[in-house]
């Protein structure tokens, strides 16, 4: 098998140019290190125009991540911003394309010139050749590399299947999101993960997670250099068709070690309140982060310390996005859940690294992988695809007594499932019953992570419990079929 430096090098990699922004523009972002104290803040007045083909654009919102502005009818827009700021980002419009990085990451932003007190910062937009009322994106939760065999990993098993992806989506306004921990601390392999994006062919927004920051600085406010450098803002918004898409960094370091919780600071919110004023009530938001607001394990394990894994001022979040349609895109905890509350519909993700490059499963059973999103106007439909498996694939039957606890039942884990699935086994043809949903541990998890010893790689991962494995007793084991409909009408049947 070729190393993974012949494959970078078969596909033309350049390492002079992995760096997205430049190092004049690295160098910029790092330097604002230095910035002294509140008293050495100074007053920065930009000033420009959104345009396309020469023509303004009105009604267009921009920001630097503190004040967020409108564009006048001519496409004019001003505001002032500060000697702390680092970028001026578009709220890009529908109807246009998102440019791209030359490392495939999007960009909707310019750098802020920190030695120039009035400048003019410029958007220029391209409209989309076909309407973006309909799209696709991706999530990419986790890919997580550490050190070269995870980077071949990913180039070489991962990457192909994603491409294969995009290729049957056929969609000229598809982008994807990579929703954190791109990278497993090591941040120089964000080079080979900017070489899987710029592999797919597609814009890809980027997620901060928490194994993507600089750590050992005296705050939250400095770890985020690196990321920067690479992909720009780590919150910011835009739209496409009738969506309103947000990401937000929700890693909140402690200024100690790598301790950090899921936090979302009073600057983002005020700006997310800014940003949110012009969208107007009813239409559906679609924000990624990195560690979930919420998920299932908060009550599968009640006992356990949960502010590294959920956000704790979730609730101020949740206030600012009623009337909204809601979807909150996650991953951090590579397992995969399904939580509605009113308006807002959380998808926490498995991961494209599954159980940390250990195997094909993440620790609950969900297949190492990542979702399909499919916007139809403002409806969002999705599915989850299993790296190297078909789509089609969307549950695991298990022989009886494969699951332990359970020695007189037959098990499936159906990793997508929320309450508007529905799940029947048949026999003969005849529909006899449902199975019965049950908090337990995957059983092919218990196989393959269970122990000090398991899984080699990362003996320090371990079967989790999980809300979506179902049990049941049929009569006879003979032509034995379970049936699953997902919320959208989707029919997937397996033989057992």
């Amino acid at each position: 098998m070729s190393t993974r430096r012949d494959f970078i090098k078969s596909i033309g990699f350049s390492t002079a140019a992995y760096l997205a922004l430049g190092d004049d523009a690295i160098g910029q972002i790092n330097s604002s290190k230095s910035i002294g104290p509140l008293s050495s803040f100074y007053p920065i007045r930009i000033k420009g125009k959104v345009s396309a083909a020469g023509k303004g654009i009105s009604g267009v919102v921009l920001s630097d991540g503190r004040v967020v502005v409108q564009t006048n009818r001519e496409g004019e827009y001003e505001l002032i911003s500060g000697s702390d700021r680092e970028f001026v980002f578009v709220s890009q419009p529908s109807g246009f394309e998102i440019k791209k990085l030359p490392n495939g990451s999007s960009s909707i932003f310019k750098l802020i010139d920190k030695s120039s007190q009035e400048q003019v910062l410029n958007f220029e937009l391209k409209p989309t050749v076909a309407t973006d009322e309909n799209h696709h994106f991706l999530l990419l939760s986790d890919t997580q590399i550490q050190n070269e065999y995870e980077a071949n990993q990913l180039l070489t098993v991962s990457v192909p299947d994603v491409m294969e992806s995009i290729k049957n989506l056929n969609d000229p306004n598809a982008f994807g999101i990579g929703c954190g921990d791109l990278v497993y601390d090591n941040l120089e392999l964000f080079k080979e993960y900017n070489q899987s994006i710029e592999s797919y062919g597609i814009p890809f927004f980027q997620v901060i997670g928490n194994h993507d920051m600089d750590f050992k600085v005296r705050s939250d406010a400095w770890t985020a250099q690196t990321f920067k450098g690479h992909f720009g803002p780590t919150y910011y918004s835009w739209n496409k068709g009738e969506i309103h898409y947000v990401v937000l960094d929700d890693v909140f370091y402690l200024g100690t070690g790598t301790k950090y919780i899921g936090h979302l600071p009073e600057e983002q919110l005020a700006w997310l309140e800014q940003d949110l004023s012009f969208v107007e009530k009813g239409r559906t938001v679609v924000i990624s982060l990195h560690i979930p607001t919420y998920t299932g394990a908060v009550t599968r394990y009640p006992t356990n310390d949960t502010l590294g894994g959920t956000v704790s001022n979730r609730e101020h979040l949740y206030h600012l996005l009623e009337g909204y349609q809601v979807h909150i895109l996650s991953g951090h905890t590579h397992f995969n859940d399904n939580m509605i509350q009113g308006n807002i519909f959380e998808h926490c993700h498995g991961t494209v690294c599954g159980a940390w490059w250990s195997g094909p499963i993440c620790y609950d059973g969900t297949p190492s992988g990542y979702a399909i999103y499919e916007a139809n106007g403002s409806e969002l439909k999705w599915k989850y695809k299993g790296t190297g498996i078909p789509i089609e694939e969307q549950f695991r039957v298990y022989s009886k007594g494969y699951q332990k606890d359970f020695p007189d039942h037959f098990s499936l884990n159906c990793w997508n499932y929320d309450p508007k699935w529905d799940i029947s086994w048949y026999e003969n043809g005849i529909k006899v019953g449902s199975p019965k949903k049950i908090t337990a541990l995957d059983p092919w998890s218990v196989e393959l992570h269970a122990g000090p010893s398991l899984p080699a790689r990362r003996t320090w991962v371990e079967p989790q419990l999980t809300d979506h494995l179902f049990f049941f007793q049929p009569n006879s084991s003979e032509n034995l079929v379970v049936e699953v409909i997902d919320r959208f009408g989707n029919k997937f049947t397996k033989q057992v």
